[in-house]
């Protein structure tokens, strides 16, 4: 049977308190246009959120902005199933925060196709002995 690709409500960053912790004790690193913040820990429960940023400096109109975060979330959302494979082998809380940096609006296959480079990178880093 197939799994539901859903992005729930469990599994969106919203806390204030771990946005900052995320963003004072994690890591980053770059794809392209996108800025990636994470912050990995081996728990004893399985765990992963994600959100997403852009700019209002780079796009002062609301509706472009959130067309990007919408493009964004999608992009993770058919993708993500490989991170929560692993974490579930490896009982891990990994939070996650992706940030647009470009100043124009992408293509949605282009988002995709950076966002799969992103989880790529992840895996890699959560699984280092691939």
């Amino acid at each position: 049977m197939t799994e539901k690709l859903t992005l729930g409500k469990k599994e969106r960053l919203k806390s204030q308190k771990l946005i900052e912790q995320l963003f004072s004790e994690g890591n980053k690193f770059s794809v392209t246009t996108f800025r990636i913040f994470y912050l990995y820990k081996e728990e004893k429960k399985m765990s992963l959120q994600f959100g997403v940023g852009v700019s209002s400096r780079n796009f002062k109109k609301s509706v472009d902005r959130n067309r990007i975060k919408r493009m964004t979330r999608e992009a993770y959302r058919l993708q993500k199933s490989v991170l929560q494979n692993t974490l579930k082998e490896k009982m891990g809380e990994l939070n996650l925060f992706v940030i647009y940096t470009g100043k124009e609006i992408p293509a949605y296959p282009e988002v995709y196709t950076r966002i799969n480079k992103v989880l790529d990178k992840l895996y890699s880093i959560i699984n280092p002995s691939v």
